[in-house]
């Protein structure tokens, strides 16, 4: 990666991430270096396949809950991250619109969902870096989304300052879940094309 905002080689701020140029490509600030964010079309269709899946899932509950995702930051420990798909009470959404933040704090969240590229420096991150950040965070909920061979998902719960495994489904099994929010899914849905 080249120089950016007059630092050839970091570390970086928050301003450096904002000035970083409107080209397609997302990036994330973590311990003062600056990561780009993989894109595939397999990987943003997950994600977005994910938002809808959770957004009816909360209309139909009546939660008052707002799913988004990235381009929207989500401050940690390290720095700025930008989760695949994340929910929020509907009055914190509407408090960052009004106060025309686009950062959220861990206390904020109540789910982070991240599709996982594989091969790439970016799945040690989803599956190491980030649970230890949103855990420090407070974050209650962590779905880990694996595409490969097919749609599964890993759910992780905050217990006692940590994650702990509160469940896994794959392709053609039922994620049922009351929390957040009441939801019922098979993750194989991740991969179908509408």
């Amino acid at each position: 990666m080249g120089g950016t905002a007059g630092r050839a080689h970091g570390p970086y701020t928050l301003y450096d991430l904002d000035a970083m140029p409107e080209e397609g490509r997302r990036y994330e600030l973590a311990d003062g270096w600056l990561n780009e964010l993989p894109g595939d079309l397999w990987h943003d269709h997950a994600a977005d396949a994910l938002k809808a899946i959770l957004k009816d899932a909360a209309r139909q509950a009546d939660a008052d809950v707002h799913v988004a995702g990235a381009p929207q930051d989500v401050t940690t420990p390290a720095g700025v991250r930008k989760p695949d798909v994340f929910a929020v009470a509907r009055d914190v959404a509407r408090a960052a619109l009004e106060r025309q933040t686009r950062t959220y704090y861990g206390p904020d969240l109540m789910l982070v969902a991240e599709v996982v590229t594989p091969r790439t420096v970016n799945e040690q991150i989803d599956r190491v870096r980030k649970v230890e950040e949103y855990a420090a965070t407070g974050i209650p909920h962590y779905w880990i989304v694996d595409l490969e061979p097919r749609p599964s998902i890993t759910l992780l719960e905050l217990a006692g300052g940590r994650y702990e495994v509160a469940g896994r489904a794959r392709s053609g099994e039922t994620v049922t879940l009351d929390a957040p929010f009441p939801i019922s899914f098979d993750p194989v849905r991740l991969s179908e094309m509408d």
